[in-house]
Protein backbone atom coordinates (compact mmCIF):
# COMPACT_ATOMS: atom_id res chain seq x y z
CA UNK A 1 0.00 0.00 0.00
CA UNK A 2 1.67 3.44 -0.77
CA UNK A 3 2.19 5.29 2.19
CA UNK A 4 0.17 8.79 2.50
CA UNK A 5 1.90 11.85 3.96
CA UNK A 6 0.58 11.97 7.43
CA UNK A 7 -0.16 16.01 8.49
CA UNK A 8 -0.62 17.54 11.80
CA UNK A 9 -3.56 18.10 13.91
CA UNK A 10 -3.07 21.97 13.42
CA UNK A 11 -2.64 21.59 9.39
CA UNK A 12 -6.27 19.76 9.75
CA UNK A 13 -7.19 22.57 11.89
CA UNK A 14 -6.81 25.05 8.90
CA UNK A 15 -8.96 23.15 6.87
CA UNK A 16 -13.09 24.91 7.04
CA UNK A 17 -15.08 21.77 6.44
CA UNK A 18 -18.99 23.08 5.88
CA UNK A 19 -22.25 22.01 4.96
CA UNK A 20 -23.53 23.47 1.79
CA UNK A 21 -26.72 22.66 -0.16
CA UNK A 22 -27.07 22.99 -4.06
CA UNK A 23 -28.88 25.86 -5.19
CA UNK A 24 -28.07 24.88 -9.28
CA UNK A 25 -26.11 22.28 -11.56
CA UNK A 26 -25.74 23.45 -15.10
CA UNK A 27 -23.05 21.61 -17.08
CA UNK A 28 -19.79 23.49 -17.96
CA UNK A 29 -20.09 25.07 -20.70
CA UNK A 30 -15.93 23.87 -21.58
CA UNK A 31 -15.41 20.50 -20.48
CA UNK A 32 -17.54 17.40 -20.83
CA UNK A 33 -16.74 16.10 -17.05
CA UNK A 34 -17.45 19.23 -15.23
CA UNK A 35 -20.45 20.73 -13.71
CA UNK A 36 -20.98 24.30 -12.67
CA UNK A 37 -22.37 23.78 -8.90
CA UNK A 38 -24.18 27.34 -6.76
CA UNK A 39 -24.11 26.53 -3.29
CA UNK A 40 -25.04 27.97 -0.37
CA UNK A 41 -23.35 28.21 2.40
CA UNK A 42 -25.39 29.85 5.32
CA UNK A 43 -25.66 33.73 6.59
CA UNK A 44 -21.98 33.68 7.58
CA UNK A 45 -20.45 32.55 3.94
CA UNK A 46 -23.39 32.97 1.70
CA UNK A 47 -23.24 31.86 -2.02
CA UNK A 48 -20.15 30.20 -4.00
CA UNK A 49 -19.59 28.59 -7.43
CA UNK A 50 -18.04 25.37 -7.05
CA UNK A 51 -16.93 23.23 -10.37
CA UNK A 52 -16.52 19.63 -9.98
CA UNK A 53 -15.85 16.75 -12.35
CA UNK A 54 -19.00 14.84 -11.49
CA UNK A 55 -20.77 15.57 -14.94
CA UNK A 56 -20.54 11.45 -15.66
CA UNK A 57 -21.94 10.24 -12.81
CA UNK A 58 -25.02 13.01 -11.44
CA UNK A 59 -27.34 14.68 -13.65
CA UNK A 60 -27.53 18.12 -12.34
CA UNK A 61 -31.43 17.84 -12.49
CA UNK A 62 -30.92 15.67 -9.18
CA UNK A 63 -28.70 17.83 -7.75
CA UNK A 64 -30.96 20.91 -6.99
CA UNK A 65 -31.67 20.51 -3.06
CA UNK A 66 -29.29 18.32 -1.88
CA UNK A 67 -26.91 19.09 1.25
CA UNK A 68 -22.91 18.24 0.52
CA UNK A 69 -19.95 19.00 2.39
CA UNK A 70 -17.47 21.28 0.95
CA UNK A 71 -13.98 22.57 1.45
CA UNK A 72 -14.81 26.52 2.02
CA UNK A 73 -11.54 28.08 2.36
CA UNK A 74 -9.80 26.61 -0.37
CA UNK A 75 -8.13 29.08 -2.51
CA UNK A 76 -10.44 29.70 -5.58
CA UNK A 77 -8.66 27.67 -8.85
CA UNK A 78 -10.07 28.49 -12.38
CA UNK A 79 -11.15 25.64 -14.08
CA UNK A 80 -11.06 25.35 -17.75
CA UNK A 81 -12.11 28.82 -17.88
CA UNK A 82 -14.71 28.67 -14.69
CA UNK A 83 -13.78 30.23 -11.36
CA UNK A 84 -14.31 27.59 -8.53
CA UNK A 85 -14.83 29.09 -4.96
CA UNK A 86 -14.17 25.40 -2.81
CA UNK A 87 -14.51 21.94 -3.29
CA UNK A 88 -17.09 19.43 -3.27
CA UNK A 89 -16.12 16.31 -1.07
CA UNK A 90 -16.64 12.98 -2.96
CA UNK A 91 -15.71 9.30 -2.09
CA UNK A 92 -14.86 7.95 -5.36
CA UNK A 93 -13.71 4.49 -6.85
CA UNK A 94 -13.42 2.47 -10.41
CA UNK A 95 -16.34 2.86 -11.01
CA UNK A 96 -18.50 5.64 -8.98
CA UNK A 97 -18.87 9.16 -7.00
CA UNK A 98 -20.06 9.22 -4.14
CA UNK A 99 -21.05 12.60 -2.02
CA UNK A 100 -20.36 13.17 1.25
CA UNK A 101 -23.53 14.45 2.99
CA UNK A 102 -24.43 14.89 6.65
CA UNK A 103 -26.18 12.15 8.13
CA UNK A 104 -29.30 13.78 9.43
CA UNK A 105 -30.68 17.57 8.46
CA UNK A 106 -28.73 20.00 9.93
CA UNK A 107 -28.35 24.01 8.71
CA UNK A 108 -26.39 24.85 5.69
CA UNK A 109 -23.22 26.57 7.04
CA UNK A 110 -22.95 24.21 9.98
CA UNK A 111 -19.04 23.42 10.46
CA UNK A 112 -17.61 19.54 10.06
CA UNK A 113 -15.37 18.89 12.42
Amino acid sequence: MPETELISIQDFGKIDLRVAQILSADPHPNADRLLVLKIDLGPELGQRQLVAGIRAHYDPATLVGRKVIVIANLQPAVLRGVESQGMLLAAANETQVVFLTPEKDIPVGSKVR
